[in-house]
């Protein structure tokens, strides 16, 4: 700064605006990087979405331990058919299971009434 001509009041206004600018233009580079970041979540997610296998169409579920019975059927997309316990079987087998034993058809998704299957 000038010590023997003072600011005026113009000069002043014209470097508040140009302070302001760049504050600006940092704020929206990050709020871009921001956005490229979620647009690339997003892009994965839908990636991870689409590459996902089919679920498959009938489960069974076996007890804790080796060798254990069937507790039960269910359809693929059933939400209480999680865990370790699940295998993938074909729609014959599932039939075949719950002539054998009505009582194995899940009560949430219902695979007897799905495929049919009245008690006998």
């Amino acid at each position: 700064m000038n010590e023997h001509c003072p600011l005026t009041r113009l000069d002043m206004l014209r470097f508040t605006r140009r302070v302001v600018e760049q504050q600006t233009v940092r704020q929206l580079a990050l709020i871009d990087r921001w956005i490229a970041d979620e647009e690339r979540r997003e892009a994965e997610r839908q990636h991870g979405i689409q590459a996902r296998p089919p679920a498959p169409e009938w489960l069974m579920e076996r007890g804790i331990g080796q060798g254990a019975p069937v507790t039960r059927i269910h359809q693929g997309g059933c939400h209480m058919a999680k865990g370790v316990r699940m295998k993938t079987i074909t729609e014959e087998a599932a039939r075949r299971a719950l002539y054998a034993d009505i009582e194995l058809a899940c009560p949430h998704c219902n695979p007897d009434t799905a495929l049919q299957v009245i008690p006998g």
